[in-house]
């Protein structure tokens, strides 16, 4: 049996490839979008992939399974389970509880987990040759090292009512399941630590059902509704992107063939596609939506010399996360990126159905020799923030954009705490009178919620450099108060 596991980090994503050597057949389990990866992998080791299968309708990314199965001609696998609202649109072959995929010598069993999501399904592999015993367990988001799925996301980021407790309490039942595996059987989810899709995953690849039964939190909890309390206390607020990938993914992601890097263009056509297009559209005759401007520069590039109503989201791992937050899916992006990020930034946004890319500027140096309109970032360090509320306390209205369990640890005395990627649709929230002081823990989500403000036309603003880190470092303990 040939086995390889494939992680992305932006999304904290896995997927994985099993093959049999024998007779070079092999499947491929959560694909992403840009499907390379497999093709390589299988071409260097003498394998097809034959078969492709899903464990759920994803939240967090576009599944790659139609693109992968439109490069090799392999069948599509995936759940039949949940109710007639989780079933796929698109073509494939059905699988529900206790069915069967042979790929050659290799045998993957079907087991129904809902709990996450209504039709989850797990795969538990079998390497015939070996023996008979069970040898890994691919889990999905139903069990990952050290934590379980969350089950709120189809009432949190979809909007589906009266689902997460139900699905809590799926989840409970399918753990009781998960319990009668033999304890040798390794554990391969579909994601790790960093992950939205709960609140407690682990950094190490994989694990054993034994290791989890005696570790996961989730295992030491023996009354149910205890369990269901745990479960959905403190998770992290799912990006809006979320609601967008479950409609997608249920559909069928569109297939993308080829992907070419987006084109180099001048300042003047930037400006062009960013205004209200002249051009109709031949067909509908309708205008073509102005573009929207993605800087991946770095927060002081930024805050130095930017496009007008640019979002800024600096290229980073957490880039693809960030973009689904802050960017409209129905306009198309223009980005601003170094020549030698721009493929990777690419891959970033079309791994959540991101597409339609329409070009790139690598920086804003010919915008600003064009003599076009130029906006800049007020920034303050921590001692300048310290020492100008000394003298006036009430100098600003501070935004705070950290998540809700970091403001509970610990914040500037009067912050209004609002997420980052919730700013664009809790404007009504943001006070007014006064500039805005935006800070985050360290300064990377404070640059991406002051592009969010300025787009918006909320100012003044002012963003603290080094976050809130920085001004516990500069500032009295007295400045700063816990909401515990």
């Amino acid at each position: 049996m040939y086995f390889e596991h494939f992680f992305e980090p932006g999304l904290a994503q896995k997927s994985y490839l099993v093959g049999c050597q024998k007779t070079g057949e092999a499947i491929v389990i959560d694909p992403r979008r840009d499907v390379d990866v497999y093709l390589t992998a299988a071409r260097d080791n003498d394998l097809r992939i034959t078969k492709i299968a899903e464990t759920h309708i994803h939240a967090d990314f576009l599944s790659g399974s139609r693109e992968l199965a439109a490069a090799t001609g392999a069948e599509i696998l995936a759940s039949d389970e949940g109710g007639p609202d989780w079933q796929y649109r698109f073509a494939h072959t059905g699988l529900r509880d206790g069915d069967q995929i042979h790929v050659g010598n290799v045998r993957l069993d079907v087991m129904h987990t809902p709990g996450h999501t209504p039709e989850h399904i797990s795969f538990i592999l079998y390497d015939l040759p070996a023996g008979p015993a069970a040898m890994m367990a691919f889990t999905g988001d139903f069990v990952f090292v050290g934590d379980v799925g969350r089950p709120d996301l189809l009432e949190e980021a979809a909007g589906i009512k009266d689902t997460k407790i139900r699905g809590a309490r799926d989840l409970w039942k399918s753990l009781r399941r998960f319990r009668e595996l033999p304890q040798h059987v390794m554990v391969w989810p579909a994601h790790g630590a960093g992950s939205a899709c709960g609140k407690a995953l682990g950094a190490v690849p994989s694990s054993t059902v034994g290791y989890e039964l005696a570790t996961n939190w989730a295992f030491q909890i023996e009354d149910e509704e205890t369990f269901v309390h745990e479960l959905l206390d403190g998770q992290p607020e799912p990006p809006y992107y979320f609601a967008e990938m479950k409609v997608r993914n249920r559909a069928g992601a569109p297939v993308l063939g080829t992907v070419e890097r987006p084109p180099l263009l001048g300042p003047r056509r930037i400006a062009e596609l960013c205004g209200i297009a002249e051009s109709h559209n031949a067909q509908s005759g309708e205008r073509l939506e102005s573009a929207q401007i993605l800087d991946v520069r770095s927060q002081f590039a930024f805050a130095g010399a930017h496009i007008p109503g640019s979002i800024s989201v600096p290229m980073d791992r957490s880039l693809s996360n960030w973009a689904g937050w802050t960017l409209d899916y129905d306009r198309p992006i223009a980005l601003i990126a170094p020549d030698h990020q721009v493929s990777d930034v690419v891959d970033a946004l079309i791994r959540i159905g991101l597409d339609t890319i329409v070009g790139y500027m690598p920086s804003v140096d010919g915008w600003i020799d064009e003599g076009l309109p130029v906006a800049r970032v007020d920034q303050l360090t921590a001692d300048e923030l310290t020492a100008e509320l000394d003298s006036d306390a009430d100098k600003y209205h501070v935004i705070d954009v950290r998540s809700r369990s970091e403001f509970d640890e610990g914040h500037i005395d009067g912050a209004v705490n609002i997420h980052a990627g919730r700013l664009t649709r809790l404007a009504d929230q943001i006070p007014r009178g006064r500039p805005l002081l935006v800070h985050c823990q360290s300064g990377y989500r404070s640059i991406i919620a002051v592009s969010s403000l300025e787009r918006l036309g909320i100012g003044p603003v002012v963003n603290l450099i080094g976050g809130y880190g920085a001004y516990v470092d500069a500032s009295p303990a007295s400045q700063a108060t816990t909401s515990r």
